[in-house]
């Protein structure tokens, strides 16, 4: 059974919710990663920032990255996967929700992250393309 844990990208790093968005930006850059985990004080899961919420949610409004957090920009429920799910429930979590990016949590702990490029390296071409068919025709 190949699991949630045997395709994630390991080494994903959480950035705090009260850290701002221009921190939130460097640290992507740093990481070359396009969406960082929002950890709360409790360093629990509380949302997924991406680099398109800093330039649509914030600087496209005339807002200042300095003074925005990145808990400000948490929206919604965030949605995990237990690095023990098999990968069927990996592509499940991301097509009920709409989602391209999907953190994986061992022990209460972020542990790596999966995003579409990393179903692309674990998937077969026929696994990748049902899942492509069924997440972008609801569009």
């Amino acid at each position: 059974m190949t699991t949630a844990k045997d395709i994630m990208h390991a080494g994903a790093q959480w950035i705090p919710a009260h850290e701002t968005l221009d921190r939130a930006a460097q640290l992507m850059r740093q990481l070359d990663v396009g969406a960082l985990p929002i950890a709360d004080s409790r360093e629990r899961l509380c949302g997924i920032l991406t680099d398109r919420d800093i330039v649509v949610g914030c600087v496209a409004l005339g807002h200042d990255p300095a003074q925005v957090t990145a808990g400000d920009m948490a929206q919604g429920t965030p949605r995990w996967i237990d690095s023990d799910s098999d990968v069927d429930e990996v592509l499940q979590e991301m097509e009920v929700h709409q989602i391209r990016r999907l953190p994986v949590i061992e022990n209460k702990r972020l542990i790596g992250m999966i995003s579409e490029a990393d179903l692309a390296q674990h998937l077969s071409d026929e696994q990748l393309a049902a899942w492509m068919e069924r997440v972008y025709a609801r569009g």
